[in-house]
């Protein structure tokens, strides 16, 4: 399909600069245009682009100032980033979906099945499993018995989904996640360790995406819970007993050790890790390979390991580049002190 330049401004709500009625079927990146295509920019590094790139309509933000004529339609609006992500939901919403059950599907005669679902082939869905309308399982997931998915949840390739486990409508879990395996639990004994039975289930709720080869595991009694709106990267690890609070972000390969408590809105960079059993406020930026091991009060930001403040961490990263120096120095305020001392 087709769009002009005008009607996707009234629907991102832009302003049209060039040719309102030039026409694209398809997005590119500024940096591989082409005509027929739409692109953005919202980030300054790339501006040079605008001026060779070859695409019919690049979305920028308001305040972008050209230092010359540009060939492409723009389409000036408040948050370039938050307009094209409006697009790509609409383009990706006209996708047509997936219905029907593969007859090489098992399904349980005692699960309960929504309307317009789709199950493929070698997806294994449980005893007593309930499974919302519009759902999508996709080939060699697994659905154990009990579990409850609301309306609208599309589970990939290769996805495991734990008895008793319970998710929301809306709900995307990608390849190779696992849900609901046993938390890391044992007892160190005279013979080894003991293992402490994982008794209780995973809650996801409404709107949660999940990355692939992510772990959400059980709670020994209780419930590991992932709040309304979370987006979890690929390879993150959420431990027994966790709570993600509503509308947080995590990169990935985070670690999220058993029984912490993650606020909302907070925002995760890649490799961090948390402790286990400490509680981090609303609205907490952790950096990118930051080790949180106690807890933290909310709205503040994060860096380094062990996780402080940035203007302390900045300030010892400038001592610890100096250490070898230093070093020296007091060797030598040593040597000099025992010559002192000799004299």
């Amino acid at each position: 399909m087709e769009f002009s330049a005008k009607q996707i401004a009234d629907f991102i709500q832009g302003r049209v600069e060039g040719n309102e009625n030039v026409t694209v079927s398809t997005f590119a990146k500024i940096e591989d245009g082409k005509p027929g295509a739409i692109s953005f920019l919202s980030n300054p590094k790339y501006n040079h682009f605008i001026y060779e790139t070859k695409s019919s309509i690049v979305i920028v933000n308001d305040d972008m100032v050209l230092e010359k004529e540009v060939s492409p339609t723009l389409i000036r609006v408040k948050n370039a980033y938050e307009a094209v992500a409006r697009l790509l939901q609409l383009y990706d919403s006209m996708k047509p979906r997936k219905k029907g059950i593969d007859p090489l599907a098992f399904i349980s005669p005692s699960a309960v099945i929504g309307k317009d679902c789709y199950i493929g082939a070698f997806a294994y869905i449980g005893e007593g499993v309930e499974i919302g309308d519009e759902c999508q399982i996709y080939p060699h997931a697994v659905i154990e018995d009990h579990a409850k998915l609301g309306e609208k949840c599309i589970i990939y390739p290769n996805v495991s989904i734990y008895h008793e486990c319970r998710l929301g409508n809306r709900v995307t879990i990608h390849s190779g996640s696992v849900i609901g395996a046993d938390g890391f639990g044992f007892a160190p004994s005279t013979d080894g360790y003991d293992k402490i039975p994982q008794i209780g289930i995973v809650v996801i709720e409404d709107d949660v995406e999940i990355g692939a080869n992510t772990c959400v595991d059980r709670s020994t009694m209780g419930q590991t819970v992932v709040h309304k709106g979370v987006k979890l990267d690929n390879l993150v690890q959420v431990a027994h007993n966790v709570e993600v609070g509503e509308n947080t972000v995590m990169s990935a390969q985070v670690g999220i050790a058993g029984s912490t408590k993650v606020g909302t809105w907070c925002m995760v960079g890649g490799q961090a890790g948390f402790a286990g059993h400490i509680t981090v406020g609303d609205k907490t930026f952790v950096g990118a390979q930051c080790g949180v091991n106690s807890s933290l009060k909310g709205n503040q930001s994060v860096i380094g390991s062990p996780a402080m403040e940035p203007r302390g961490f900045f300030r010892s990263s400038v001592i610890f580049q100096k250490l070898p120096e230093m070093y020296k120095q007091l060797n030598a305020l040593q040597k000099e002190i025992e010559e002192l001392k000799n004299k």
